[in-house]
């Protein structure tokens, strides 16, 4: 895997508006591919969910992304500043919140740093309270702080508001809308939730077999509304393709002939580097 400046192509001919290439992407776990021959272009300031069912390779996809897992096959073209946030905060019980927000950045960041992306997230009145004191949100937002505070081109959300009650995570998911329009950063979003997949990205891709099997843009204005319905025609499609039937619940879609969505093969034109 590689990691570039943005704008520095891999080779010629590298689109250079692209934040993340990957062509042929391959990761086995012993004589399993869970990720086989996967190819991706995500856009400098798309916002790109990710579906699936559970065991699909998106996580994995995600790892592969954010440097956390190289032993791969394949092409990958990544920002260097990139950040990651996961559905559990991982915030460490001995540091205090702010202490938190600067983990892992090199050199001295200063205090001004965390208190800055923490208020941006408005949490800047708890920088000093330990996480044992934050309740299910604060810790996500603190999460999305430590995220933040490292000035990402590429965001990678790995189902971050999984474990938020109902009411919780509508705020969440409208702090990160806000957050993405704010920064202008990629986002890439790991979830199980159409619903939120459609209120919050440009495209849709739903991952199947390891690879991306299907995408659909999500060409509607913004801010969106569940009881529009071309919102409801395109959760359909997705609930139908991620075979729940009838496409009435809130997760994933069906191969209907519309201009707004593709089948998608192996055959994507995405370049990278290794």
């Amino acid at each position: 895997m590689t990691d570039t400046a943005q704008g520095e192509g891999p080779r010629a001919g590298a689109s250079e508006a692209a934040a993340v290439q990957v062509a042929g992407l391959v990761r086995a776990f012993g004589d399993r591919a869970v990720v086989d021959d996967l190819q991706l272009t995500v856009q400098q300031g798309e916002f790109v969910a990710l579906l699936g069912r559970s065991g699909c390779g998106k996580s994995t996809l995600l790892r592969v992304l954010a440097g956390l897992d190289r032993e791969i096959e394949g092409e990958v073209l990544v920002p260097r500043r990139k950040a990651v946030a996961f559905q559990a905060p991982r915030l460490m019980p001995w540091k205090r919140v702010w202490r938190n927000v600067l983990l892992g950045l090199p050199g001295r960041p200063e205090r001004a740093a965390a208190e800055r992306a923490l208020a941006e997230v408005g949490l800047g009145h708890r920088a000093e309270a330990w996480p044992k004191t934050l309740s299910g949100g604060e810790a996500q937002r603190a999460s999305l702080a430590r995220a933040l505070v490292r000035e990402p081109d590429l965001l990678l959300l790995d189902e971050p508001f999984g474990a938020l009650d109902a009411l919780t995570r509508i705020k969440a998911q409208r702090l990160v809308a806000e957050l993405w329009r704010e920064r202008g950063c990629a986002v890439l979003l790991v979830t199980h939730d159409v619903e939120e997949a459609l209120l919050l990205a440009d495209r849709a891709l739903v991952m199947e077999g390891g690879r991306i099997a299907y995408e659909t843009t999500v060409d509607l204005p913004r801010p969106r509304e569940i009881s529009d319905p071309r919102f409801g025609a395109l959760r359909a499609r997705l609930l139908d393709r991620l075979g729940v039937e009838g496409g009435t619940g809130t997760h994933a879609a069906g191969p209907a002939d519309h201009a707004d969505h593709a089948e998608v093969t192996g055959d994507d034109s995405a370049t990278a580097a290794a």
